[in-house]
Formats: structure tokens, C-alpha cells, sequence
């Protein structure tokens, strides 16, 4: 695949896509039948947001939204204790398809429209900040000093092979739970860590995710990845139960905690990505300098070791 002017682009998105998670719009019947004439939807559709109209959807196509079966597929999980699941179930009996034209950038009336880049806008960054690779680091939580030790001693690894590895600082800044941190708090804690030097901004660029959270775990971890390729990532790293959450239940993993790496090794559409799976003590590795006291790491790996065992 070839950029504009000619050259190859190091970042090709030339695979077979892999979609894990749908991107729908579902609508009412009411909104159903204000776009309906005659049998088919009306050529042009107005989509806003707070009476702005940001798109036009064109040559619009109406579907079953398949809810129960949504459900099953993507989340592995039908109890609408989970939040995720009970907002599918909840939305719309129909989907909204179609061509779209966007009119203008979504902004939101937060402060924070300067962080949220577009993937062309990132390359572009990376591009001038003269990277040969970039890693990928995605939270919805605060940074705390062991997320720091990996991502340094990511980079340092990458200096094996490449001359400037950037890290790409992508916190999720969709929807999450309530018991979640804010986005706002979010942004300004990862600005201290940066501005303190925990992580290095020569080698840091900070950017919103703007997907939602929707914590169905292995599936939506695909996504997560996927969605980074094209913003020019090489490297992913991929933490212990992704995208997870507590069964509602048991109060344990809904999903088993190390399938997100396991599934993102061998997913389709992902074979440019290099993955990286967090070094955490139910690994039974060693964890970077400085991340914990060696032998508080060996009681932890001592007992997830003995929980795997039973």
C-alpha cells in the first residue's frame, strides 16, 4: 500500500479487518418511521448532536438489531447486571446503516478536544517526531508506578532493534462504569506523571481513546488493538484480563484473565501487530527493576503458581 506521495506506507492496513465488536447505531420505531419514505429510508439523513448536525448518512439501510443475539455473541454473557449488556438490551429494536459524510469534528464541552487526535494525526506526530515505532499503552485507570516501569522497560527493549520507539499514551475516554475515574481526572493525572518525568515526554504523546468501554473482555480486547493499527501502533501491550470485569455473582473474573493475550496472538487481521503481555506476577516471570521487592514478587507468584495448580 502506497501513501500520497508515492512512498510505502509503514503501516499498511491491507489484512482482512477484524471487526470484534459492531459499531451500530440502533433507533427507535418512532425514529424508524420519521426516516422512512415510502418503503426505503430517505436518501439523506441528519445526524446530530445537540441540534448540530455533525454527518449526513447516505443511501441509509434499516436492520433487525438482533439484541439477545448481539449479546451472546459479543459479550459470552446475557445478565443485564452487566452494565454493557443491559444498554444493548435496553437500546433500539432496529439498526441504522449507511454511507456517511462528516460536515465537522465532534467536539465535546470538557476541556479536553486538544487530546483527542485523529489516527491521521497521530501518524503525523510520529511522524515528525521522527519514530521508527510506536508502542501502544491503553488505560482506564490512573498510571501508578508498575504501569510506568513497563512502559519504560518497554522502550528499552525496543532500543534493542529500533532507534526511536514513541509511546503512544491512549487512555479510553468513551463511556465507562460509574465506579470508574473520570476522563477529566484521568488527563490531568497522566499530564503530572509526564511533567514529573515518570514517563519521558520527548518519547510520550498523550491522546484520548474515544471508544466506550464496553468490558467484554477476549472479544472487545481485539478491538482495542485493531483500532490502534491505524493510528500507525507496532506494538501492543496487552495487560492481565482485558477489557474484564467482576462477575456480578462470584465477585471473580467474568473472563479467564489470560485469554486477552492468548486471543490477540492469534486473531484475524491483527498479524502486523506485535503483541506484548504484561509481566505480572501469575506469569511466574521477573518483573522489571524497581516494579517490586523480589521476594513480595515471589510470595505473589508463589501463590498464583499454587491457585493454577489446584
Amino acid at each position: 500500500m502506497s501513501q500520497d506521495d508515492g512512498a510505502e506506507d509503514p503501516w499498511p492496513m491491507d489484512e482482512p479487518v477484524n471487526q470484534s465488536i459492531p459499531i451500530v447505531l440502533p433507533i427507535t420505531d418512532e425514529q424508524k418511521a420519521s426516516i422512512i419514505k415510502g418503503d426505503k429510508v430517505q436518501s439523506r439523513v441528519a445526524l446530530t448532536q445537540n441540534d448540530v448536525v455533525l454527518a449526513i448518512l447516505c443511501d441509509g439501510e434499516i436492520y433487525d438489531h438482533r439484541r439477545e443475539e448481539r449479546v451472546a455473541r459479543q459479550f459470552a454473557f446475557s445478565d443485564p447486571r452487566h452494565p454493557a449488556v443491559q444498554q444493548v438490551l435496553s437500546s433500539g429494536p432496529w439498526c441504522l446503516g449507511g454511507d456517511l459524510k462528516v460536515l465537522q469534528r465532534i467536539t465535546f464541552d470538557d476541556g479536553l478536544n486538544d487530546f483527542r487526535k485523529t489516527p491521521s494525526e497521530l501518524r503525523q506526530i510520529f511522524k515528525e517526531k521522527g519514530a521508527d515505532v510506536v508502542f501502544v499503552f491503553q488505560l482506564r485507570n490512573p498510571i501508578h508506578n508498575g504501569h510506568a516501569l513497563l512502559m519504560r522497560d518497554t522502550r528499552e527493549k525496543l532500543l534493542e532493534k529500533y532507534r526511536n520507539p514513541m509511546l503512544l499514551l491512549h487512555p479510553l475516554g468513551g463511556w465507562t462504569k460509574d465506579d470508574d475515574v473520570p476522563l477529566s481526572v484521568r488527563i490531568r493525572q497522566h499530564e503530572a506523571v509526564i511533567a514529573e518525568g515518570v514517563l519521558d515526554p520527548s518519547w510520550t504523546v498523550l491522546s484520548i481513546f474515544p471508544s466506550p468501554m464496553l468490558y467484554a473482555g477476549p472479544t472487545e480486547v481485539q478491538w482495542h488493538a485493531r483500532a490502534r493499527i491505524a493510528a500507525g501502533v507496532h506494538t501492543y501491550i496487552v495487560g492481565r484480563d482485558p477489557a474484564g470485569i467482576q462477575h456480578p455473582d462470584t465477585g471473580d473474573f467474568l473472563y479467564e484473565p489470560t485469554h486477552g493475550a492468548k486471543v490477540l496472538s492469534m486473531a484475524p487481521g491483527l498479524s502486523q501487530l506485535h503483541v506484548l503481555p504484561f509481566r505480572v506476577a501469575a506469569s511466574g516471570g521477573t518483573p522489571p527493576d524497581g516494579f517490586m521487592a523480589p521476594t513480595a514478587w515471589k510470595i505473589l507468584a508463589d501463590y498464583y503458581k499454587s491457585k493454577a495448580s489446584k
